[in-house]
Formats: structure tokens, C-alpha cells, sequence
């Protein structure tokens, strides 16, 4: 009697078992199914961006950017576009490695990154071997593309960004000025140079006073601001990443330095106010867009889109850089298709007069666009616009 028991009991459980395996596991084939048709159809574009370590506050702005671009915007030719998003950990050895993740594991045909000039271009190698394009969002120094023909931009270079911001100190008044650099940071030397060559041209040779160095990740400024007060410059220019320039500008204040700071376009991100404070109001920096003075339909789009996500909040110049590179790989894929990469990366070059929030953009033969610079100051805690200066307004001096 337990005997027949047990045997009924064991056959009702497998048959239950066998019901419900039946009816999970048909579930399941077909979930596995479908999802393999939904990867085909999709076209693949990679994000390549500092989301944690020193830089990460930036690639957060990027991310929201290309984000809201490809929300506005999800479809190319019919089929779906997938953000395949990478964090490069504001380390460069990292930034090769997710780089070429994305290109070998992840299979994307084109890579929109990165913020920061030295991840970009450790990147340069993996995207020129591999020839899949990359289109950088933020990183100025003119070596990410330089001899790439597979890297792009959409914003400004450094010799752009170091002369309009040399030819604001000038015109401020400004005869000698100091110059404090991130040495570890291609961007912060690179822009630096560009600045100092710009501003002896126009205030002649001597004019730049001092030149101080510091390492990414310093906290301490005591011994370089030292120096440099003792020199009595008439402004400073101190280009690097948010937090440590904030650092710099506040201890600056503490020892009494009162003299204008300025700055390049890492500095427009709530960090550096946060970190800052009282003591970065009225600093100066160049940037790439500001939403009062947007004109293009596209721009409006994206800042009516941008108040709705962000509850009021208005963009700078690094979220918008960052959606018209999404911008620029779009319309390059229309024009090429999805398929292949090389075909993808001569619409990029190809790229005249597209309409995107920063203006139109069409790129030089390094990749690089030509487009104006806003200068943004800090008032009331606020990031606010100055002025606007154009490529042609430079030339002409």
C-alpha cells in the first residue's frame, strides 16, 4: 500500500512537473527566439565614456545628451538604433580596452566618444586599425584626429578654444597672465600651449609671466599659487578637469589672489560650483553652446525635449556636443547605410551644412568642424553667456 502510494505520488509530480516545463519552457524558447531577431534588425552604435573616476561628471552630461538624441531620433532606415554604452573609467589603458570591446564583442559600426581629449585618443589606434569611425564628442586637442581618418569631432579644436580665450583676457585689459596646468591631462597642456601662443602674440614676447604644474587628482595649489602671486599677473588661465580647477580657483581666493580666472570647456558642469562655490563666481570660459542663443530647429527640439527630462534644467555645451554627434553619425548613415563601416565613415567625412544644435556643421579635412565659441562667466551660482565668437572674428584681428 505505501508502495502504490509512493509510485502515484511520484508519477502525479511528474506529470505536474512535466506540464509546467512544457508550458515555461515554450515560453522561454520563444522568449530566446524573439530576441535574437530583434539584435539582428537593430543597428548598433557604441558610447564610449568616462561614467566613473575623475571625469565622470562629464561623461554623465555626454550620456544625457546621446540619450536624448537617440530618443528623438531611435530609428535609421527603418531599424532600430541600440546605444551600446562603455564606461572608460577616465583611464586610458581602459579606454583601449572598451574600445575594442565594442568593436570586436559588441559589433557597432560607428563609436560617438569620448569626453576627454587623452581617452580619445587612446582609442585612435583601435578605431583607425579596425576601421570603425569614431565621432568625439568633447575632446579638443587636435591630435585625436590628426592623421585618423577614421576619428571626428563635433566640437571645436584647442587652437580655436586657447585663442579666444586669449583674446578675451587681452581685451579685458590683461598684459601679463599666469598659466596653471594639469600636466598629466593632454587636453590642459595642449590648451595651455595654445593660449600662451595666442596671448604673446598679442601682448609680446614675456607677457606670460609664469607657467605652474600640478598632477591630476591634487588637492593641495599652496606652493604653485605662491609663486604665482608673487609674480602680480593681471589674470590666470588654468585649464583643466572641473574639480581640481574649482580646488584651484577657491585656494586662489583664500590667499588672496584676486585677479580673473579663466578657464576652457571642462568647467561648465554643476561640479565645479558645487566644489567651488561663492569663490568661482565671476570666472570666465569658453563652451560651445548656450541655450538662450540657440537657432536652429534642431536646437530648439532638443531643449524643449531636455527641459521636459531634466525638469527645467538648461544644457551645456557638453550635452549638445554630445547629441550632435549622434546628429553626425545619423545622418552619415542615411546617406551610406548600416552595413559597412568604411562606407559610413566617408558619409562622416562628407558631413556640409548638417543642422545641428550648435549650428551647421560641416567638417574640415581632419574631421574637424569649424564653428563659433561662447564665452560663459558664473553669476548667482548660475552658468551665464557673455558673448559669442566666431571663427572669422579671429581672423580678422
Amino acid at each position: 500500500m505505501k508502495m502504490k502510494k509512493f509510485v502515484s505520488a511520484f508519477l502525479a509530480s511528474a506529470v505536474a512537473l512535466s506540464l509546467v516545463a512544457g508550458c515555461g519552457g515554450g515560453d522561454k524558447k520563444k522568449a530566446e527566439e524573439k530576441k535574437p531577431e530583434a539584435a539582428a534588425g537593430a543597428v548598433k552604435v557604441g558610447v564610449f565614456l568616462p561614467l566613473t573616476g575623475d571625469n565622470a561628471a562629464g561623461g554623465e552630461l555626454e550620456l544625457r545628451g546621446i540619450k536624448l538624441a537617440n530618443k528623438l531620433h531611435p530609428e535609421i532606415n527603418g531599424k532600430k538604433i541600440e546605444l551600446v554604452v562603455v564606461d572608460n573609467k577616465s583611464d586610458k589603458a581602459e579606454a583601449a580596452n572598451v574600445a575594442a570591446r565594442l568593436i570586436e564583442k559588441d559589433k557597432v559600426k560607428v563609436i560617438l566618444g569620448s569626453y576627454g581629449s587623452s581617452l580619445s585618443m587612446a582609442a585612435g589606434n583601435i578605431v583607425k586599425d579596425s576601421k570603425v569611425p569614431a565621432i568625439g564628442t568633447s575632446c579638443t586637442n587636435p591630435q585625436v584626429t590628426k592623421g585618423n581618418d577614421y576619428y571626428f569631432r563635433a566640437c571645436f579644436i584647442d587652437p580655436f578654444q586657447g585663442t579666444v580665450m586669449a583674446n578675451y583676457a587681452f581685451k579685458k585689459g590683461a598684459k601679463k597672465v599666469a598659466i596653471v596646468q594639469e600636466v598629466s591631462n593632454d587636453y590642459s597642456v595642449g590648451l595651455a600651449k595654445f593660449f600662451k601662443e595666442a596671448f604673446e602674440k598679442l601682448a609680446g614676447p614675456g607677457s606670460v609671466v609664469e607657467i605652474a604644474n600640478y598632477q591630476t587628482g591634487d588637492k593641495d595649489f599652496s606652493a604653485q599659487l605662491t609663486n604665482l602671486k608673487a609674480k602680480n599677473p593681471d589674470a590666470v588661465f588654468a585649464p583643466g578637469n572641473f574639480t581640481e580647477s574649482a580646488l584651484l580657483v577657491k585656494q586662489a581666493r583664500q590667499l588672496g589672489i584676486t585677479v580673473p580666472f579663466l578657464g576652457g570647456d571642462t568647467w561648465e558642469t554643476q561640479d565645479f560650483i558645487n566644489v567651488g562655490g561663492k569663490d568661482v563666481e565671476g570666472v570666465a570660459f569658453s563652451s560651445a553652446f548656450d541655450s538662450t542663443k540657440a537657432a536652429t530647429p534642431e536646437a530648439k527640439k532638443f531643449l524643449d525635449e531636455y527641459t521636459k527630462e531634466y525638469k527645467g534644467e538648461q544644457p551645456g555645451g557638453l550635452t549638445a556636443l554630445a547629441y550632435d554627434s549622434y546628429l553626425i553619425a545619423l545622418n552619415a548613415m542615411k546617406t551610406a547605410g548600416v552595413e559597412d563601416s568604411k562606407k559610413i565613415r566617408d558619409a562622416i567625412a562628407a558631413t556640409k551644412d548638417l543642422e545641428t544644435t550648435t549650428g551647421k556643421t560641416t567638417l574640415n579635412a581632419d574631421g574637424d568642424p569649424i564653428k563659433s565659441a561662447v564665452i560663459k562667466t558664473v553669476k548667482e551660482g548660475k552658468f551665464t553667456y557673455m558673448d559669442t565668437v566666431n571663427p572669422e572674428d579671429l581672423k580678422a584681428k
